[in-house]
């Protein structure tokens, strides 16, 4: 677990991909929020195409690399939770506060990655590192 929010955590901008409600591939840039009690935590807001489409087929896959050549790949099941402390917690992120500005705006919410699972690899010829988070 703390390789992968390593990862995440020192390549901020990652990039989401869905399943979109047209039936075709969807991928936005996306944030990390954080780890917490072993859940990997997102948010979005709820009049976006993307909550839209994740409310209908919720499995996605998350990927970035690094300036180094390695990258990630992350998937698992999104599930939608109303936590408050999560909430909370997100608006110490300065971008997260200034699209939202309080926990309890009506349109954030916060969603972590269920039964996900991770990959890291490179271009070094070694073994990519698997994860069951």
């Amino acid at each position: 677990m703390n390789e992968v929010v390593k990862f995440l955590q020192e390549n901020p901008v990652q990039y989401l991909a869905t399943v979109g409600r047209d039936g075709k591939a969807k991928c936005r840039p996306f944030m990390f929020c954080f780890e917490q009690e072993g859940k990997l935590w997102f948010c979005t807001n709820n009049t976006k195409e993307v909550y839209k489409d994740i409310k209908e087929n919720p499995y996605v896959e998350i990927s970035v690399s690094s300036p180094a050549y390695a990258w990630i790949r992350l998937n698992g099941k999104v599930v939608i939770e109303n936590n408050v402390d999560v909430k909370e917690a997100c608006m110490n992120n300065p971008i997260v506060k200034g699209q939202y500005q309080t926990s309890n705006n009506p349109i954030f919410e916060v969603f972590y990655l269920d039964n996900a699972k991770a990959v890291i690899a490179d271009f070094s010829g070694n073994p990519p590192a698997e994860y069951s988070l």
